[in-house]
């Protein structure tokens, strides 16, 4: 895209969020410092990039994977790799024409592990599976028992390493809970009863419950705005969180009543006393006309006894893309890991470290570096929770370069601890996982 295009193109399709086109395979990368030996795996990460240039909104992209392997203390290749689904192979297709097609899936949201298979995901179809060098495999349906998409946030116990999540749809059933064994086998499509379709970014989990989000931006394909996608704000539909047991059903969720707001992306939740504790990235709406209404980290309990949900806010900034250590997923976490947007520029122009139990917060500036959600990699002889590292992917406009920067999370500070400088840029994207070896 040329200079004078990109000035007249929306946020999504300039700058660092524009595409790159070129896939490429680099070894033998440069690094700053030392990488501890303990990190044995690849650094994933997911994001729209539009094979064509053009994209009616950043969620509507074709997903492309960036990936850097570390082993023995270096770091032995970068790749980016598009997930190559049949929406991909149609470069005049409209991932929102696809939608009654489960393959026709921009897969470009988010990538994990779960039961031996590498997955790409997009909430409005399938899953993709792709092999440890990126390159795409093809759909995964659960051996046809995954009738309807999969969320791109499912959840994996800690405990149990099941893997939880849901679909939601824009015609009847608008809400299915899914549940998955440790061994990859789908166990429960359970039909949840919502009053009409929402789009239902993301959800929780405790050790015990599962937590839906329903929340008024709602799905009218006559009320289509200038926002690109079919989804309009309407407080009227009412906002609530639906607690129900892990292998319940839809007679056994609770509905709880809140102020209308939205949420993409919670930290975590946990049980404490008879409560339900989250902590959510929350904003007053979305894709509402005339709004721009940034995240903010908030906290909401509720209460199970008496009925009602309490919230406070926890900090001021403006954060999203938060993460915990992925033992402590459902389970009481003490410390949060979230980026620090530049204003409404949804990338960081700072990581900050939450402690929750003490209300306090670290704060590790860039230095005019852009980062990507960063991923905690906890020591595997760790003892605290926070014995690990954060690994982001961060863009140097000067240099129009990226880097996979690893900090020691328990001195967000100090200096880093290795500094993987790649030979390319990697655009500003969503989600991403360690996948360790």
């Amino acid at each position: 895209m040329s200079e004078v295009r990109q000035e007249k193109a929306p946020f999504w399709l300039r700058d660092n969020f524009a595409p790159v086109y070129e896939e490429r395979t680099e070894a033998k990368l440069n690094v700053i410092g030392h990488i501890p030996e303990v990190l044995n795996g690849t650094l994933l990460r997911n994001g729209a990039n539009p094979q064509t240039g053009e994209s009616a909104h950043w969620f509507l992209g074709n997903g492309m994977l960036h990936g850097v392997k570390l082993e023995g203390g270096g770091a032995s290749w970068y790749r980016n790799r598009y997930v190559k689904t049949p929406l991909y192979l149609k470069p005049d297709g409209n991932v929102m024409d696809g939608l009654g097609d489960m393959t026709m899936s921009a897969a470009n949201t988010n990538v994990i592990r779960h039961a031996g298979k590498i997955m790409a995901l997009e909430e409005g179809h399938w899953p993709f599976e792709v092999s440890p060098e990126l390159e795409t495999i093809g759909p995964n349906n659960y051996e046809g028992k995954l009738a309807g998409p999969m969320t791109a946030h499912p959840k994996i116990c800690a405990e149990t390493g099941e893997l939880l999540a849901f679909s939601y749809g824009m015609a009847p059933p608008y809400l299915t809970y899914l549940r998955v064994s440790p061994e990859g086998a789908l166990l429960q499509a359970e039909e949840i009863t919502v009053p009409g379709a929402t789009m239902i970014h993301d959800f929780n989990i405790t050790r015990n419950h599962v937590i839906f989000m329903d929340l008024p931006a709602v799905w009218n394909f006559e009320g289509m705005g200038d926002n690109g996608l079919p989804i309009v704000w309407d407080e009227s539909y009412g906002a609530r969180l639906g607690v129900m047991p892990r292998d319940g059903s839809d007679a056994d969720v609770v509905w709880y009543e809140i102020d209308p707001c939205y949420v993409f992306h919670p930290l975590n939740a946990y049980e404490s006393a008879g409560n339900i504790v989250i902590d959510v990235c929350r904003m007053d709406d979305t894709m509402k006309p005339g709004s721009s209404s940034p995240p903010r980290l908030y906290r909401w309990v509720i209460d199970q006894a008496a009925g009602r949900v309490t919230e406070t806010q926890i900090d001021d900034r403006v954060v999203d893309f938060p993460r915990v250590c992925d033992s402590v997923v459902g389970l009481k976490h003490q410390y949060g890991y979230c980026a620090a947007f530049a204003g409404n520029a949804p990338y960081g122009e700072g990581l900050i470290k939450y402690d929750l139990n003490a209300g306090t917060s670290e704060y590790r500036h860039l230095d005019g570096g852009q980062a990507s959600e960063a991923v905690f990699v906890k020591n595997p002889d760790a003892k605290a929770e926070d014995d690990g590292f954060l690994l982001s992917y961060v863009y140097q406009p000067e240099i129009d370069q990226s880097e996979v920067l690893i900090l020691n999370a328990q001195d967000m500070q100090g200096e880093p601890v290795a500094r993987v400088q790649l030979p390319v840029r990697v655009p500003a994207g969503f989600h991403g996982n360690w996948i360790a070896d």
